[in-house]
């Protein structure tokens, strides 16, 4: 009986002192390694950095079910025949917007991001590679007034709810210069150190709704709006692969533990550490070959024309 009570409060005092550990420090990150191998752990902020800063950008608000899409289901054939491993960079090549990866800046617009992104990717795909249109986040991140809250988070259920009511315009990347409203938020380093200036201490606000073009594009803003026909919701793993091979890339949203903030490589699992938002992301690709490095596409290319040009009307 000693020794079972001994062995309780010994496990009882691991806990307490996992609970305490900063998620930050170099024992989170110790303590992550020592309990998973599916992963690597490692540092990817500083230890002085405000947790306000990394949890701003997880940006998917929580506990408003105003806007939620009608959820949509797959055939179970479809499913039944999905391949082991896919990746819709590969399905259709001449969609190049399909591996671009955006920085949305010290603003917790991931929200935003994920859709327009996904929105562009299948503008492409719905027309054979025919067409091209870049759809603007800035557009979407300040004047989306529905559940959201710009650089302060947002739904990505009313984000497309918004691109079929409302529509929107064209717009590249910071400094681009391409589209009606390009992004006006700059690109930083949000984790490793490199040439850019850092994230922290620079907290986005979010930009001014302007319903104008940038000056020297020839189209207004009210025409070069373009509008989603039908939006909807899929769950469920099986489902969101079914969608993602039938349709094309999708946004996707999951739980963000503090334990994800010191990702390196590997599959990555929930292993120590408390809940810390939500985050939105373009979801493009699955494997069923954990940690290996493959091909992924295990599908014949879709049939496409020359690349288009930025925007094509």
């Amino acid at each position: 009986m000693v020794q079972l009570l001994a062995l309780v409060t010994c496990a009882g005092a691991l806990a307490l002192a996992a609970a305490e550990l900063d998620p930050l420090s170099d024992a989170f990150i110790d303590l992550i390694n020592s309990k998973q191998t599916t992963w690597k752990a490692g540092r990817n902020f500083p230890e002085d950095t405000p947790y306000g800063h990394i949890t701003r950008l997880t940006g998917v608000r929580q506990g408003d079910s105003s806007y939620q899409l009608p959820r949509v289901e797959h055939d179970a054939g479809l499913i039944a025949s999905l391949p082991e491993n896919f990746d819709a960079r590969e399905h259709w090549p001449c969609c190049h917007t399909i591996g671009d990866i955006r920085d949305q800046g010290a603003c917790g617009s991931c929200w935003a991001f994920g859709a327009v992104e996904a929105m562009t990717d299948r503008v492409c795909i719905y027309s054979d590679g025919t067409k091209g249109f870049y759809f603007s986040a800035e557009d979407l991140v300040s004047c989306s007034h529905i559940n959201s809250f710009g650089c302060d988070g947002g739904s990505p259920d009313a984000a497309w709810e918004f691109w079929k009511s409302d529509g929107l315009v064209s717009g590249g990347n910071y400094k681009s210069n391409q589209g009606c409203r390009p992004y006006s938020i700059p690109p930083c380093e949000h984790s490793v150190r490199g040439n850019r200036m850092n994230c922290t201490g620079h907290g986005a606000k979010t930009p001014e709704c302007l319903r104008t073009c940038q000056g020297g594009y020839e189209v207004s803003y009210e025409d070069d709006k373009h509008y989603g026909k039908s939006v909807y919701n899929v769950v469920g793993e099986d489902d969101i692969m079914a969608e993602v091979y039938k349709s094309g890339p999708v946004e996707a949203t999951f739980d963000v533990y503090y334990d994800f903030f010191c990702y390196k490589t590997g599959v990555y699992v929930h292993t120590e550490g408390g809940f810390a938002g939500r985050h939105a992301v373009k979801s493009t690709v699955w494997s069923s070959l954990l940690g290996c490095d493959m091909t992924l596409s295990s599908t014949e290319p879709a049939p496409c024309t020359p690349p288009p040009g930025f925007i094509i009307h």
